[in-house]
């Protein structure tokens, strides 16, 4: 059984629809809530199979003090996998943007790192750290 999420990235986007169609065709996230908002998604949880999970929503929603200062495309997360071929031929397949090629790192990882369609890196790989 995979233990509940505790740590939750955090990301806004322009098309959070579009970005949840990503996420979920491409990198193989799970939907788990979209909760629909003025301006697209008010909230969104997509669950990584494999263990782990991520919100979303789309920018211009209530202002909340943190979330509504976030901009599109200025993060970054490091997801891991033991099924990181596999993930990198459907990124490919999709013809996203591929910023890093698959590679095998010095310290152990089986690696790449692709570009959502707002520039959000997600980088894909083995390693699950020391």
């Amino acid at each position: 059984m995979t233990p509940q999420p505790t740590v939750w990235p955090a990301f806004r986007y322009n098309d959070a629809r579009g970005a949840i169609r990503f996420l979920t065709d491409v990198l193989g996230f799970e939907e788990a809530l979209v909760v629909p908002g003025e301006n697209g998604v008010a909230h969104a949880e997509l669950r990584w199979p494999e263990g782990g999970s991520v919100m979303l929503g789309s920018c211009g929603g209530p202002a909340d003090g943190v979330h509504d200062e976030m901009k599109p495309g200025a993060s970054a997360v490091y997801v891991v996998s033991d099924r990181v071929d596999e993930i990198y031929a459907r990124v490919r397949e999709a013809g996203a943007e591929i910023s890093l090629e698959l590679h095998d790192t010095d310290y152990g990882s089986h690696t790449f790192t692709v570009r959502d369609p707002e520039g959000n890196a997600w980088t894909v790989g083995s390693y699950r750290g020391a």
